[in-house]
Formats: structure tokens, sequence, C-alpha cells
């Protein structure tokens, strides 16, 4: 019974340093974004380096899996009909979770370097982050609206999939460099890290990106937040003022 127990034990600890063989020093070019009334966008380089106790192992090659997610939301999803003429919304599907801002960079071809059983268990690629369920059963395709968000948030450069985007060096540096658009949403990015090896994920590393407005931008937000009243009568004198000034002008050049 005891060579058993102790049997069990070392096996236990054989497991446990062979998932501790590979794990990820990371860095940030910036931790911080910070939104101002002149954001246009930035730039994250995220880099670092795998730390081992052991040699490379051999076989199946290093590869690396990025992702960065904006605060996640619902959001309501509706197709529209022409009815009359006028093209109406008619249908819609609530997803109940939805990244704002979602990136993934890879070291090679997505489905090269991750199983899909891996993507199921940590939901990396796009699809795997949105969460949607419930849907009327009226409508028989609600794939089709995530589909539909995807493709929609893809083009406004919100949702990314960069193949070949994380340079990789001698199995033990990696870097790759993300952009972020101009219209993103303040909270938290979780970024991830996953080093694979045949497509089987063997290490992961989780940080925060803090996205905050700031200055004008930041005010002008809590305000809208806090009094809402106030705002909405600053947004009035501030567009009178605006329609005075352009009169004015438009005036003196007719003279």
């Amino acid at each position: 019974m005891r060579r058993l127990v102790v049997g069990l034990l070392l096996a236990v600890g054989l497991a446990v340093s062979a998932n501790a063989e590979e794990e990820i020093v990371l860095g940030l070019s910036q931790a911080e974004v910070s939104i101002s009334t002149n954001f246009n966008g930035s730039e994250i380089l995220i880099y670092g380096a795998v730390k081992r106790e052991t040699p490379v192992p051999q076989g199946a090659p290093l590869e690396v899996v990025m992702t960065v997610s904006g605060p996640s939301l619902p959001i309501n999803v509706w197709r529209k009909h022409k009815r009359f003429g006028i093209w109406i919304n008619t249908e819609a599907v609530e997803v109940d979770r939805a990244p704002s801002f979602y990136a993934v960079v890879t070291s090679g071809p997505l489905d090269h370097v991750l199983k899909r059983i891996e993507d199921l268990r940590h939901k990396i690629s796009i699809p795997r982050a949105i969460r949607s369920v419930g849907a009327p059963m009226t409508i028989k395709d609600s794939t089709a609206f995530t589909e539909a968000l995807i493709r929609i948030r893809s083009r406004a450069n919100l949702y990314q999939v960069i193949e070949d985007g994380v340079k990789v060096d001698q199995q033990t540096l990696f870097r790759a460099a993300i952009a972020l658009p101009a219209a993103l949403t303040e909270g938290d990015y979780i970024t991830r890290i996953f080093l694979t090896r045949g497509g089987t994920v063997v290490s992961q590393y989780q940080t925060v990106i803090d996205v905050r407005k700031v200055g004008m931008e930041r005010w002008l937000f809590n305000l809208s937040r806090e009094n809402a009243f106030l705002y909405g009568l600053l947004s009035l004198v501030i567009a009178i003022a605006a329609g005075w000034g352009a009169s004015a002008a438009f005036a003196l050049l007719r003279r």
C-alpha cells in the first residue's frame, strides 16, 4: 500500500513538472491606453520569452497564440427585410456576450497551431469568444446573426485574426504588434498568451491592458452618466453656439 501511495505521488509530481516545463515571461510596450479627444488608435507591442528548466523539447515546434479581448457586452443583432419598398428591422437575436474588441494573433495558420478541442476548452477563436444562446424558436438560422456580427465588426477592424503575426525566435523569444482602432470601449482588455505544441496548449499566461478615457473625454463621459440634464443642456448650448458661429462666418464671407 505504501509503495502504491509513493508511486501515485511520484506520478503526480512528474505530471506537474511536465506541465511546468515551459513558462511564459511577458512584457508589454504599454500597460495603459489613454483615450483623449484626439485619440485615433494605438499599437501595443507584446513580447516575451519562454522560461525552461530543461532543454527545448524535441518533436513539434513551439507555436504562440495571443488574444486581446475588450469588455464583453450583450448586443441585439437585427435582420432587415424589404417591406413596401423600405428596409426595416424584422427579426432580432440577442447575443448574450460579445467582446467589444477581439484580436487573435498567431505564429502560423490558426487551424495548424491550435486543435479544435483546445479552442473549445480555452475559447480562443472569435466565434468561440462570443456567447449566444436562447435565440427565439421562430428563428431557425440563429448562427447567421453571430456571423453577421463578426462580419460587421471585422470590417470596422474591431475583430482581427492575424495569422503569422507572432514572430518566434529559437523557440524561446516571441513578439507581436496589435493595432487598437480609434473606436475603443473603455475598460479592461484581457490579454492571453498560449504556447502550443502539435496544436495542444502546453502553457498560458494572462494580463490586463487598462484602457481609460482622460481629459475632456473623461469629463464629458462622467457628466453624461452623473448629470444627464446638465449634459443635455451643455450639448444644446454648444449646438446653438456652433450654429451661430457658422452663420456669422457665412455673413462675413458674403460682404
